[in-house]
């Protein structure tokens, strides 16, 4: 069995499908667009069922609901936070093994946390959420377009083990700084400067609510919503449009589905200074490579459509 870049005695190959084998480094991954949440099917502890893409989150998580049997080794006082609230003390387990399709990942922790309700609002079976402490090993190339995730296995200065380039065409490059595990790009909104934070997990852009009133100058309110955290805790929120925003003079975006926010606690929890998120739609008017090692996200060309 390939299991990119890790040795391991697995008695039964697992195969799916939907799967594409790029290479023993690189691999294809089909997702399905749940409320605009990126989820992917995947198998752990003999269980197979849906996870979260979720750049935002530190660790794997695992949903309590379907991992009652097993015990942690040992409890913590590890933080979990979302933009809504800080989760304290989950549970940590070391797994044994974790396999994405055909990647098999092996020594990775996780937090054990009831996430019940976001499988009944999402009407999903939800095994998990897969976050940075995975993803960084890989560069993450997420295509909304073609609905699939590439994940590539490199080294510890971040070059591809694979060293065969993208088929398609990539146009452009920003860096950006690592903060713990959080992506944090630098923006502007009509020429103002904002620190967002880059995050899969999150269905609705966020905008700080006391950010300066130059930036929210440029949101304009439509609904409000009802948001829930990882805990269950429900607030309301305002929903709009955001308009104007940049990455540099090449890089901008059309209106962009926007709700306002308090991230005091998140930035608090996460050691940032945030001045909102970019999610979903972030990613869908840009084809994204995530290089964790290099601090870089490369940015790739959208087919051209004859009509």
């Amino acid at each position: 069995m390939s299991s990119h870049g890790l040795s391991i005695d697995y008695p039964t190959p697992i195969t799916y499908p939907k799967a594409e084998i790029l290479s023993e480094h690189t691999t294809r991954i089909p997702f399905k667009l749940i409320d605009n949440l990126i989820v992917i099917e995947a198998e752990l502890l003999d269980q197979k069922g849906n996870f979260i893409i979720d750049t935002g989150s530190e660790s794997l998580i695992l949903n309590k609901v379907h991992f009652k049997s097993y015990k942690p080794h040992f409890g913590t006082n590890k933080e979990t936070s979302g933009v809504i609230d800080v989760i304290d003390n989950p549970l940590e387990k070391r797994l044994r093994e974790f396999i994405i399709k055909d990647i098999t990942i092996e020594d990775k922790n996780s937090d054990v946390i009831d996430l019940s309700h976001i499988e009944t609002s999402k009407k999903i079976h939800l095994l998990g959420i897969i976050g940075f402490d995975i993803l960084k090993d890989y560069e993450v190339f997420i295509d909304m377009y073609l609905n699939q995730i590439t994940l590539s296995r490199v080294n510890s200065e971040g070059k591809k083990l694979d060293p065969r380039e993208y088929l398609e065409k990539i146009i452009d490059t920003v860096d950006f700084k690592l903060k713990n595990h959080t992506i944090v790009l630098e923006a502007t909104v009509n020429n103002h400067k904002l620190k967002f934070g880059l995050d899969t997990g999150a269905e609705y852009n966020q905008l700080n609510k006391n950010t300066s009133k130059k930036i929210l100058e440029y949101f304009y309110p439509s609904k409000r919503l009802m948001l829930i955290g990882a805990s269950g805790r429900k607030i309301e929120v305002m929903a709009g449009k955001l308009y104007r925003v940049k990455l540099s003079d090449k890089i901008y975006f059309a209106p962009m589905h926007t709700m306002l926010t308090n991230l005091n606690q998140m930035n608090d929890a996460f050691g940032t200074s945030l001045d909102g998120i970019l999610g979903y739609e972030f990613f869908r008017q840009q084809r994204t490579i995530i290089n964790y090692k290099k601090e870089k996200l490369y940015f790739v060309k959208f087919p051209l459509i004859k009509q």
